[in-house]
Formats: structure tokens, C-alpha cells, sequence
């Protein structure tokens, strides 16, 4: 009799720990860490451009700590997005350490549902570094919006076409309260990769017909060439401004472990005070050292006639070295 009990006790012990394996791995954590080098060459004045950050960038400076919690059992998922420091304070002012935060529903293999925060669908590059090839970012990802808090329903009508639905808050207040009970419309069409992206309504910063229309997709030249492409318009009669702008992404990789590209960016903005015009070329090199860490090497080149960068002058150029490491 005990060895009967004994072994449905064995039995059922290591039912719990192998449904505890299955919970373990239905969880993942990742994240990454940023930091790096930038010195202005044009002038003696302190400071460069492009650098996400919420202090002036001159010198060694921090990037961001990301941690990322992601659960998934069945149709069903949540994801914790945390990111702290200078390059997520610029990104998130609104939101303090939240990057993301949502919940999701798998309704059917077709049809997906989140709820929460979650970073915008609309540009090329992203927060985060190490998803993009450059570490400074452009004008275009500066103009925002970054994140949204809502709802959104993505449908994939096929391997090569998908759309998706959004009904959020004004993005400037993308976490907490709604006081203006104002909301954010937002829809997108992706197909074979490129993707048509549009936003409208109230942008949380006092005005309520702000209209957002992007492009960002690309192609590959060859095995070792791709080409990326970004274009925006935005509007507003309310505020009376608005921009525009195009950035072409020509990556060429050299090895495995070495690529080289170019970022050359043409930005407007317009106002009934006048229109200012920006040219930003970055030349950029990445050398990937393991599995986990890279460093970018950047040369970045702006300049504008209707606009004094730092010191005074229509130009400024800065050398930015970073080291990215991603788990």
C-alpha cells in the first residue's frame, strides 16, 4: 500500500514539475543596454544632433536599460516593456518606465487583438537600438508619434497583405488618463513588406485634426544590398503646422559580421510663421563583436539654411561611437 501511494505520489510530482517546464517556457525575458561616445567636430560648442536623449549629448553618455517580461499560454499574452534612462526618458516622458504594456488575444489564426500600450506602427525606426541600424535617429522618428494607448486589431488576409485598425488616445498622453475624452485613429496596410500607415485626430498636445501619413518599407538590391524607404506628411489646420520629409536606408553588408550604410534625410516643416528645411546625411558602420554586442561608428552631417544648429551655424557635424548589447 505505501509503495502504491508512493508512486502516485512520484507520478504526480512530476506532472507539477513538467507542467512548471511548460509554464517556464511559455515565458521569455529579454532586454538590452546602450551606451556611447558623441563629440561635435564643427564647432567647439557642446552638443551634436540626432542622439535620442533627454540631456544634451556631448561626450560619453547613456543610452537606455530595456527589460522586456513576455508571457504566452494558449490565444492568450501580456508583455512588460521597461525601459529606463536617457534615451527612454525622450521617447517616454509621458509614460516614466513603461515602453510597452499590453495584453493580446489570438482570436483566430487570421485575427489578433491587443490592448494596452504599445509602440507606434507608423516609421522606419523604433526606440530601441537594437532594432535599428543606426544609433542616431532621423528626423522623421523624432517628429513622433512614438506610442499609443488603446486598442488595435491586426488581420492577415494572407502571406503577403495584412491591415490593421487602431482606436487610441491622443499619443501625447499615452498613459494614464484620457481628460479631453479625445481619441486617435489609426489603420495600416502592409503588403509584400512596405507598409501604408495613417493616424488622425487629436495628438493630446491641445489640437484635435493632426493627420499623419507614412510610408516605410524596402527592397532588396541584391543578397548583400538592401535599400530601406521612409516618407511622411502631417498636417494640421488647427495648429496651423505640419511636416514632411523622405529618408532613404542604403545598408551594404561588407561580411557576417561587418556592413556599412548611409542615411540621407530631407525633413520640412511648415508653419504660418514660415517653412525650415533640414539636410542630414549619416554614414554608418557596424561591427557585430558576439552574438550579443555591436558597435556602430557614426559620421552624421546636418545642415539647413532657415536654421542655426549649435553654435550658431547652418551646420553641424558629430562622430558618435555606441555599443549596444542585447540578451
Amino acid at each position: 500500500m505505501k509503495k502504491i501511494i508512493f508512486t502516485l505520489l512520484l507520478v504526480s510530482s512530476l506532472q507539477i514539475i513538467g507542467q512548471e517546464k511548460k509554464d517556464e517556457s511559455n515565458f521569455k525575458f529579454s532586454g538590452s543596454v546602450d551606451t556611447y561616445y558623441t563629440t561635435n567636430i564643427s564647432t567647439s560648442s557642446i552638443g551634436t544632433t540626432g542622439i535620442l536623449s533627454d540631456v544634451s549629448a556631448n561626450g560619453f553618455g547613456l543610452g537606455m536599460a530595456n527589460t522586456i517580461l513576455s508571457y504566452e499560454k494558449g490565444k492568450t499574452g501580456i508583455v512588460a516593456d521597461l525601459a529606463f534612462g536617457p534615451r527612454a526618458n525622450a521617447a517616454n516622458a509621458y509614460t516614466g518606465a513603461i515602453n510597452q504594456l499590453y495584453l493580446y488575444y489570438q482570436a483566430s489564426e487570421t485575427i489578433k487583438v491587443t490592448l494596452g500600450q504599445f509602440n507606434t506602427f507608423y516609421g522606419y525606426e523604433v526606440i530601441s537600438p537594437t532594432a535599428n541600424f543606426n544609433y542616431s535617429v532621423s528626423y522623421l522618428f523624432n517628429a513622433g508619434p512614438f506610442s499609443h494607448t488603446g486598442i488595435k486589431i491586426e488581420y492577415s488576409a494572407s502571406e503577403n497583405l495584412s491591415i490593421m485598425l487602431a482606436l487610441t488616445n491622443p499619443h501625447g498622453i499615452t498613459a494614464g488618463s484620457n481628460p479631453t475624452n479625445d481619441y486617435q485613429l489609426g489603420a495600416q496596410v502592409g503588403y509584400k513588406n512596405q507598409y501604408f500607415n495613417l493616424a488622425y485626430g487629436s495628438d493630446g498636445f491641445g489640437f484635435k485634426d493632426v493627420l499623419y501619413l507614412d510610408y516605410t518599407g524596402g527592397i532588396d538590391i541584391s543578397d548583400s544590398l538592401y535599400l530601406g524607404i521612409n516618407a511622411a506628411y502631417s498636417n494640421s489646420n488647427d495648429a496651423d503646422t505640419g511636416y514632411s520629409g523622405a529618408a532613404l536606408y542604403l545598408q551594404q553588408n561588407l561580411s557576417k559580421t561587418v556592413s556599412i550604410g548611409i542615411r540621407p534625410e530631407f525633413f520640412k516643416t511648415t508653419s504660418g510663421n514660415g517653412d525650415t528645411s533640414i539636410t542630414a546625411f549619416t554614414f554608418t558602420g557596424k561591427k557585430i563583436l558576439s552574438e550579443n554586442l555591436k558597435i556602430i561608428t557614426e559620421l552624421r552631417y546636418d545642415s539647413s539654411n532657415d536654421l542655426l544648429f549649435i553654435g550658431g551655424k547652418n551646420t553641424v557635424t558629430g562622430i558618435t561611437m555606441a555599443a549596444i548589447y542585447a540578451f
